[in-house]
């Protein structure tokens, strides 16, 4: 097992008592894998993504990716956010090198390793543009490029399309499939659009709300991964049934409030 949630509990202490946030999470995920976890507010799913990147402990259980247990955040793992995190003053191509040059990469080696990965996605041409030159869509590609050019085994994305438009939403889901048969990386991503998950993934872990845990695991199985397959009863199958199971956790979350 590549990517391995064991058991994993989050609590945080509140003014108004114990806040369970994560309850009883396993997930399982095979090398090279898209995975999507979907959950709606309440369901922990930045809290579980922070987990998995080591930015945060659990209170029990663990994260093992590759056999190793997950403390602390690694070069094992690249992280992709809903907002660029882009540096303003600094051009495409230096702000795809600058995990690379955290880590100590000499300049010739990062400037090589950055420029693939920038032609990976498509933006070679724009190496020495600054972000504001650039659209929605581009910078979020940008940043797919840096967190690729460190080579990671798991490329982790917390909600990266949500602050894009439609139509450049639906093209960077493409671009991402696409991305993601040439490259064979593992990903792991959360979402609350639905059509997004089914949409991108192998599998969908459905998360219920307060607490989060894992309601449903659900085998995805297209026949094409194009903008096509949205036409598809299969893929209106599988949306009906996300969207069916996530309106329930709605209902259960009110009633238990």
């Amino acid at each position: 097992m590549f990517l391995k949630v064991d058991n994993l509990n989050k609590h945080f202490s509140t003014q108004q008592g114990n806040l369970v946030v994560l309850k009883d999470i396993h997930i399982e995920i095979e090398e090279g894998e898209f995975i999507c976890a979907v959950g709606a507010s309440g369901s922990g799913k930045s809290t579980l993504l922070r987990q998995i990147a080591g930015l945060d402990s659990p209170t029990s259980g663990e994260v093992r990716i590759d056999g190793k247990r997950v403390t602390a955040p690694g070069p094992d793992r690249g992280m992709v956010f809903q907002h660029y995190t882009l540096f303003p003053w600094k051009t495409v191509q230096e702000n795809t090198e600058f995990g690379l040059k955290l880590q100590g990469v000499p300049k010739k080696e990062r400037r090589e390793q950055a420029s693939y990965y920038l032609s990976v996605v498509g933006l070679s041409k724009f190496a020495q543009s600054l972000p504001k030159a650039l659209s929605g869509g581009m910078k979020q590609r940008v940043a797919i490029a840096r967190a690729l050019a460190s080579e990671p085994k798991i490329l982790l994305m917390d909600e990266p399309f949500g602050a894009l438009d439609i139509h450049t939403k639906e093209s960077m889901h493409e671009f991402m499939i696409d991305l993601w048969q040439r490259t064979g990386i593992t990903i792991f991503m959360i979402t609350h659009d639905v059509e997004e998950a089914v949409f991108l993934s192998n599998r969908i872990y459905a998360l219920g709300s307060r607490p989060g845990t894992v309601r449903r695991v659900i085998t995805v199985d297209l026949p094409n991964r194009t903008h096509l397959v949205k036409r598809h009863s299969t893929f209106h199958d599988y949306r009906d049934e996300l969207m069916d199971l996530m309106r329930q956790h709605g209902q259960e979350a009110i009633a238990a409030v």
